[in-house]
């Protein structure tokens, strides 16, 4: 009796037991059929759906006449989509043939099980075409676009290069991207269960939205002609490489921006040198990066000379000299324990300051530098800017390299005096002596000018930030009569133009170590002097043969100023 009770008892658990599940699962499929349809329908199309992706045209870069440096070709992508493949071997001989490919790559490629799979990218248009027109099942022909630089190797640091996805790298394109990029469009396909297109189903297509023109401070013509000046010292002087650099010191524009050799932006992964076929993979992308570096703002060096414009403001500033002063030159100058040469071995003998900074003399500079002091110095490479970035619009700007103050000795501050023993980028020099020279405000130097609509309306300008009284007016109008008398009676000579009031300052460095006897030569120069325009700095890295700064720097810029100034509207006096 107490058995049959037992299992009554049992089978009633397990009958309640199989009504709650099945209407657990009845409540369950109620939920799914109607508060969740939506969803899962979306779900069931989306498996039924293939999406592909069309690239915008990425904006237009211009110089500051709207001569076009950076632009678009049209190029494909050639994939092809496993399931509508008919005929793989007919696909894959053709496409072999037409693409110039290994046809075991395309073989791989073409039987592999995807929803779609890419072929080649970057097919020029007229290939393409071709393909279209072979009209094979699940082949898919979809134009692109490849960026492409008119004028191959100019500028190419400056402007940059974009990667296979159309992303900037380096220079401008990656500097800009934001407004350059544009939106990407799709085009949505409906598939069948074996994902096959439907035919006569509509395609969802949103267009994609082409990016935006960037107009440059740049001027191509400027750039050419300094490039080509740049290339011809670089063979007469057997040199490494060579940096030249011309700007608006009242508003810190970029003109020209050299940097020789250049590479071809049209094929930035291709190296200039012989070597690359024994490189590893390594070493080669390390030797791409080297051939990639802007050295105007990504190297330091030390600046020599060109350096005693800031000392010579610095002094003028806080008073510690006056143009009157009279120094003795005997050859060198002892500083504490060490014995500090000048560049004339029999020495200059007595002269004023202004004979100073004329015959570049070391020991007068050592001099000032030694009045001011170490504390003084420092603040005026603080006041100047040296210590901080211009905030140039390009990546990687390297920092001044510099003793800390509490490091700067006697020997330390003689030597920074006439611009060794410290570190600063080529475009840091520039940037502060503009400064020195425009009355005393610190520009922004930068390319970036203002963004356009396609149709050449205007989106945004860009603004640059500006210090006020980094010096007196007094003194910068007494640094730009010094510097003036230096191209007219000094050391700059080599830099004079006739019918133009020039001013400048020569420089020959040693880099380290001294014992490898290798030589940096620059001048830096501007005009009119009175009213300073345009700023020209050259930069000759280990020059063989003659390597002073104004015997083989000063004439560059020189000839340059001779061929631009009338181009610029300035007119001879």
């Amino acid at each position: 009796m107490k058995n049959k009770t037992y299992n009554k008892k049992k089978v009633l658990v397990v009958f309640v037991g199989a009504m709650i599940l099945i209407l657990g699962l009845m409540g369950r499929l109620a939920y799914l059929m109607i508060w969740k349809a939506d969803y899962y329908q979306k779900k069931a199309e989306a498996l039924h759906e293939r999406e592909r992706e069309i690239k915008a045209a990425r904006g237009e870069i211009i110089d500051c006449n709207g001569k076009i440096l950076a632009t678009n070709r049209t190029v494909c992508t050639i994939s092809v989509i496993h399931s509508q493949v008919k005929d793989p071997e007919t696909v894959i001989n053709k496409l072999a043939a037409a693409l110039d490919m290994d046809e075991e790559t395309v073989r791989k490629r073409v039987e592999k099980v995807s929803s779609m799979e890419r072929i080649k990218t970057n097919v020029d248009k007229e290939t393409g075409d071709a393909i279209r027109n072979m009209e094979l099942d699940g082949v898919k022909v979809d134009e692109d676009f490849k960026r492409y630089y008119p004028y191959n190797e100019l500028a190419s640091r400056v402007l940059g290069f974009t990667g296979g996805d159309n992303q900037g790298i380096i220079g401008l394109e990656v500097k800009y991207e934001e407004y350059l990029k544009g939106i990407n469009g799709t085009i949505l396909t409906t598939t069948d269960a074996r994902g096959v297109e439907l035919e006569g189903v509509a395609e969802d297509r949103v267009e994609p939205v082409a990016g935006n023109t960037l107009q440059i401070s740049m001027d191509a013509n400027i750039q050419m002609y300094a490039q080509q000046m740049a290339e011809k010292v670089m063979e007469e002087k057997q040199a490494d490489k060579v940096a030249i650099i011309l700007m608006n010191p009242q508003n810190g524009e970029i003109l020209a921006m050299v940097n020789v050799p250049e590479f071809n932006l049209n094929t930035p992964f291709e190296l200039s040198t012989q070597e690359e076929q024994n490189m590893s993979e390594e070493e080669k992308q390390e030797a791409l990066n080297q051939m990639w570096r802007n050295g105007c703002i990504n190297d330091t060096y030390e600046p020599g000379s060109t350096f005693k414009i800031i000392t010579a403001s610095a002094g003028l500033e806080e008073g510690a000299v006056k143009l009157d002063d009279t120094f003795s030159c005997p050859g060198y100058r002892v500083v504490e324990d060490r014995k500090i040469r000048c560049h004339k071995v029999g020495g200059h003998g007595a002269e004023t300051f202004v004979q100073g900074i004329q015959n570049s003399c070391n020991p007068v500079f050592i001099d000032v530098g030694l009045r001011l002091g170490a504390d003084n110095f420092y603040k005026y490479f603080q006041q100047f800017g040296l210590m901080s970035l211009t905030g140039v619009d390009l990546p990687g700007e390297a920092g001044t390299i510099m003793h800390k103050k509490e490091n700067i000795g006697l020997v330390e501050l003689a030597t920074m005096s006439f611009g060794q023993s410290f570190q600063i980028t080529p475009i840091q020099l520039a940037t502060t002596v503009s400064s020195l020279i425009n009355g005393g405000r610190r520009v922004t130097p930068h390319l970036g000018v203002r963004v356009l609509e396609k149709d050449g309306e205007e989106i945004k300008t860009f603004e640059y930030e500006e210090k006020n009284n980094i010096v007196s007016e007094e003194t910068s109008a007494t640094m730009r009569m010094l510097l003036e008398s230096v191209v007219a009676e000094g050391s700059g000579k080599n830099a004079y133009v006739e019918g133009y009031r020039i001013g400048g300052k020569t420089a020959t460095s040693q880099t380290l170590p001294r014992s490898a006897n290798k030589y940096i030569s620059s001048f830096i120069g501007f005009a009119p002097a009175d009213d300073p325009q345009i700023l020209g700095m050259c930069v000759i890295y280990n020059p063989q043969g003659v390597y002073y700064g104004g015997t083989i720097a000063a004439p560059v810029i020189g000839n340059i100023f001779e061929n631009i100034l009338p181009y610029l509207g300035i007119e001879k006096e």
